[in-house]
């Protein structure tokens, strides 16, 4: 159950002012987080474990948002 607990302790990480190193660390180790959970989901099946990965995707997603940025398309 250590990786539930990494998980865990992501999930408190502070999101102000990152870098885009910072950024791009935090999105890989989400990843593989949400991986490794995934694996135990599939054998438990516990409903908690998809709670964590569903916060963890969240986060993922609110940090490459950021990453990519906003493209802005002109029409003229």
């Amino acid at each position: 159950m250590d990786i539930i607990n990494e998980a865990l302790e992501f999930e408190q990480q502070k999101l102000k002012s990152l870098s885009t190193s910072d950024r791009i660390e935090i999105s890989r180790k989400a990843k593989t987080l949400i991986l490794a959970l995934n694996e135990l989901y599939k054998r438990k099946k516990d409903e908690q474990l998809m709670d964590i990965m569903k916060r963890l995707t969240a986060i993922k997603r609110k940090v490459e948002k950021r990453l990519n940025g906003k493209h802005l398309i002109t029409s003229i």
